[in-house]
């Protein structure tokens, strides 16, 4: 089993235990998540739905995120990420969230936001959003499936220990 369909189906499960319904809200990852989570067998029991927000009109159009947010802080930005998580659960019967926005590469970067610069949130509905951002290396590729096992790992933690 690989590491992904792993985190992926310990996440089934700990949602199931705790009758939790899962939204996602991808950019840079372009559904990668949203595919290892149904990739579970039975995960319609547990998976809401999934928001594959390329552009920064997705963004908007989707998840609300504020035009001035995506032009004051651009679209890798840990503001960004927390309207994306936001907005998932406003428009889904999600009790959990997670965004991701990054620079997979191989161009994109900028001063201050390398290629490898991933942005992500983690939201509960009536509870905290937790935002960091991280660092990967490697190709395209790389970037994206660390980024994938980052956001399933991040969603564990929210939900805590069995």
């Amino acid at each position: 089993m690989s590491e992904l369909t792993e985190l992926a189906t310990q996440l089934g499960e700990r949602l199931l235990q705790q009758r939790k319904l899962l939204a996602v809200a991808e950019s840079c990852t372009g559904g990668w998540l949203a595919k290892c989570v149904t990739d579970v067998a039975g995960s319609s029991q547990w998976f809401d739905r999934g928001f594959v927000t390329y552009s920064n009109a997705a963004k908007q159009d989707m998840l609300e995120v504020l035009a001035g947010t995506l032009a004051a802080e651009g679209a890798v930005s840990e503001s960004t990420v927390r309207e994306m998580a936001a907005g998932a659960l406003a428009n889904s019967a999600a009790d959990l969230s997670v965004a991701i926005s990054g620079i997979a590469g191989p161009g994109g970067g900028q001063p201050g936001k390398p290629v490898g610069t991933v942005c992500f949130a983690w939201a509960e509905r009536g509870g905290p959003l937790r935002v960091t951002t991280r660092h990967f290396e490697g190709n395209r590729d790389a970037v994206r499936r660390l980024s994938v096992a980052y956001a399933l790992q991040g969603l564990l933690d929210v939900l805590g220990q069995d």
